[in-house]
C-alpha cells in the first residue's frame, strides 16, 4: 500500500521513506502517549491533492497541543510539512492525512517536540465522494464509566483533546467485534449517547439533526459533524448540539457515525435492534458532509 512520510526537522520537512524509523525508543509520544493529532480527507480534484479543512484541523491540532502543554512548530512549518508531504503522494483518487506530534524524547528534552504527517490511501471498502453514502454498520453501545459532565472544571483529564491514548478506544473495538458488531457508540451512566472511539456521533430524530456537545461530556469536537449541522441549518432543519438519550437512538429516524475520512456512516443496527435508514436521509447526510 502506498504511503508518504514527512518528518519535520529543524531545517524544514523531509520526506522520508516510510519503511524508515522516525521516532526514537526515548520519544514520550510513544512511551506515554504524551502528544496529540489530528486527520483529514485529502481530496483529488483533478487539479491537485488538497486538505478539505486544513485551517480547521491545524486549529483544532493547536488546541490539543495547548490542552497538554505541548509547545507546537508554528502554523506555517505545519503547512510547509503537509505541502512536502502531498507533492510528493502521486496516487490518483482521496486519501486521509494524518499529523502527529509528541512532547518529544525523554532523554533529550531540549531537542524539542517530535511532530511528523502520514499520508495514505482511505481504507478499502469507504465509498468515494459523490457516492451517495456509506453502507449501514451494525453497533453496539458500550459505558465510558463516567456522567455526561464528568470533564466540568477538570482540565487535566484532557476532554476534548485529540490525544495519542487510543487503547480505550480500541479495545472498545475489539469488543464490538467480540459481540459480532462493527462499531461502538460511548454512553455516559446517567443515560446519554456520546460518541464513537473513532467518529463523532449524529443523530436525526423526529426532523431534528442533533449530536452530543463537547465541553463537559470530554468528546472530541467533530469537524465533520459541524459541517454536516452547519449545511443542515443553512437548509433550513433544525440542528443543534444537545445530550441525546441512548433510548432515542432506537426510534431516531436515523443515527451516523461521522469522521472526516469515511464522511457519514449510517447505524443499521444497534444492540441487535434494527435502527431506521432512510436512504434519502442518508445520500442528505452525504451531501451536507460533502460526500
Amino acid at each position: 500500500m502506498p504511503r508518504v512520510v514527512a518528518v519535520l526537522r529543524p531545517d524544514g520537512p523531509e520526506v522520508v521513506d516510510p519503511a524508515q524509523p522516525v521516532i526514537t525508543v526515548d520519544d514520550l509520544g510513544l512511551t506515554r502517549g504524551d502528544g496529540c493529532f489530528d486527520s483529514g480527507l485529502v481530496t483529488d480534484d483533478g487539479d491537485g491533492h488538497v486538505v478539505r479543512g486544513l485551517d480547521d484541523h491545524l486549529e483544532r491540532l493547536a488546541r490539543s497541543a495547548a490542552a497538554l502543554e505541548i509547545i507546537p512548530p508554528p502554523r506555517e512549518a505545519w503547512v510547509s510539512l503537509v505541502d512536502a508531504a502531498l507533492a510528493a503522494w502521486d496516487t490518483p483518487g482521496d486519501a486521509s492525512l494524518k499529523l502527529v506530534l509528541t512532547r518529544g524524547r525523554e532523554w533529550a528534552p531540549d531537542a524539542g517536540p517530535t511532530a511528523w504527517a502520514v499520508v495514505s490511501p482511505r481504507a478499502s471498502g469507504r465509498p468515494q465522494r459523490g457516492e451517495g453514502g456509506s453502507d449501514p454498520v451494525r453497533a453496539v453501545t458500550l459505558t465510558r464509566g463516567h456522567p455526561s459532565d464528568a470533564f466540568e472544571d477538570a482540565p487535566w483529564l484532557l476532554g476534548g483533546a485529540k490525544t495519542l491514548s487510543y487503547v480505550v478506544n480500541v479495545a472498545a473495538q475489539r469488543e464490538a467485534a467480540r459481540r459480532g458488531a462493527d462499531d461502538v457508540v460511548f454512553t455516559s451512566t446517567d443515560g446519554y449517547a456520546l460518541d464513537a472511539p473513532m467518529a463523532g456521533l449524529l443523530v436525526v430524530r423526529d426532523g431534528r439533526w442533533l449530536s452530543t456537545p463537547t465541553g463537559p461530556t470530554g468528546i472530541l469536537e467533530s469537524l465533520s459533524v459541524a459541517t454536516i449541522l452547519r449545511a443542515a441549518a443553512e437548509d433550513g432543519q433544525d440542528s443543534a448540539f444537545e445530550l441525546v438519550p441512548v433510548e432515542h437512538l432506537y426510534d431516531s429516524d436515523g443515527v451516523w457515525l461521522v469522521a472526516s475520512s469515511r464522511g457519514p456512516t449510517p447505524v443499521g443496527e444497534l444492540d441487535g435492534r434494527p435502527l431506521r435508514v432512510d436512504p434519502d436521509l442518508v445520500a442528505t447526510a452525504a451531501r451536507y458532509a460533502g460526500f
